[in-house]
């Protein structure tokens, strides 16, 4: 193991090191596991990345899962199904984990994904998420994928759905939007439409970004906190102005699960610099649930981030000087 990833795996796995700087180290960590894919290094980050699945919280955790995810390396697998069989571990973090695997898109994953959906009394999130899940490894795994025409996203991430494609007919945000709240699709079709409406609110200055943007912010409405969480996700991904009224709705609501209020917290974290934003965040540092509150502490460091003008919040200076 590199001295880096060891002193990154250090600082990820102490309790006693503040959270945004472990959450920087575990990004560091994600940023060498794809960029050494296939390589010693890159096993080891995966490693380090999953020894802090011992930590007691489940921000931390939920957020170990999702980059696990993202690493595109079957060496993940193994974590990620650990996690979601541990009925004593919290749902958000199960439920990242199911998305997780998704995210890889390994039909070995189908299996444990087909036992928590259809397991009774599992968490809704839980089973909603690996029904998603499921969906998306048969769709990477497909003859139909293969013909889809897919509009080059501006994100890099490795999403729970793929935007809708290109040839579903001329793709309006009113169409989409359509798709977006239609209850009677299954999860997997309203996502692809939530992702799609993303691809079309970034840049920022599209004709489609504002419209697009509050097209998605009824899908905060929406029954189900999977879909309302992931919506958030979205408007973090963004950083767009125009969803801070709907973010700021969504923390705001005590009666909100904390699934949906931590996301909507960090993703005003990535609009730290817009007026106001910062003086909202800091009402919610003594939230009564602990996610929200470690929630808000990350997302004020991105915040202020935001406000230094630095390159990449992600990376320890180390790692991006070797990034460069």
């Amino acid at each position: 193991m590199s001295a880096t990833i060891a002193s990154l795996r250090e600082s990820l796995c102490s309790e006693t090191i503040p959270l945004p700087i472990r959450f920087r180290a575990l990004f560091s960590l994600k940023h060498l596991a794809v960029q050494n894919k296939g390589t010693a290094d890159s096993l080891s980050a995966i490693d380090a990345i999953a020894a802090a699945f011992a930590s007691p919280s489940a921000l931390l955790k939920h957020e170990l899962a999702y980059c696990l995810g993202q690493t595109g390396s079957d060496a993940a697998i193994p974590h990620l199904t650990q996690v979601l069989e541990d009925l004593q571990e919290d749902p958000m973090c199960r439920h990242e984990a199911a998305e997780a695997l998704g995210a890889l898109g390994n039909a070995q994953s189908l299996g444990v994904l087909q036992k928590y959906l259809h397991r009774e009394g599992e968490d809704v999130s839980v089973k909603e998420t690996c029904e998603i899940a499921i969906d998306r490894i048969e769709w990477e795994n497909s003859e139909e994928r293969k013909q889809e025409k897919l509009r080059q996203s501006d994100f890099a991430s490795v999403d729970p759905a793929p935007p809708m494609p290109e040839e579903d007919e001329k793709q309006t945000v009113e169409t989409l939007e359509k798709k977006l709240l239609d209850t009677s699709l299954p999860l997997f079709k309203r996502y692809r439409a939530m992702f799609a409406l993303r691809d079309l609110a970034s840049p920022p200055d599209l004709p489609t970004a504002v419209p697009a943007i509050l097209a998605l912010a009824k899908g905060l409405k929406d029954e189900s906190a999977l879909f309302r969480h992931e919506i958030a996700f979205v408007f973090g991904q963004l950083s767009h102005p125009a969803s801070i009224p709907a973010l700021t709705e969504a923390l705001s609501n005590l009666d909100e699960v904390s699934m949906v209020r931590h996301e909507a917290a960090e993703a005003l974290g990535s609009l730290g610099d817009e007026e106001g934003v910062e003086e909202t965040l800091l009402k919610f540092l003594h939230d009564k649930e602990k996610v929200v509150r470690e929630s808000v502490i990350v997302a004020l460091d991105m915040a202020e981030f935001e406000q230094s003008g630095q390159a990449e919040y992600a990376l320890i200076p180390e790692v991006a000087s070797k990034a460069s």
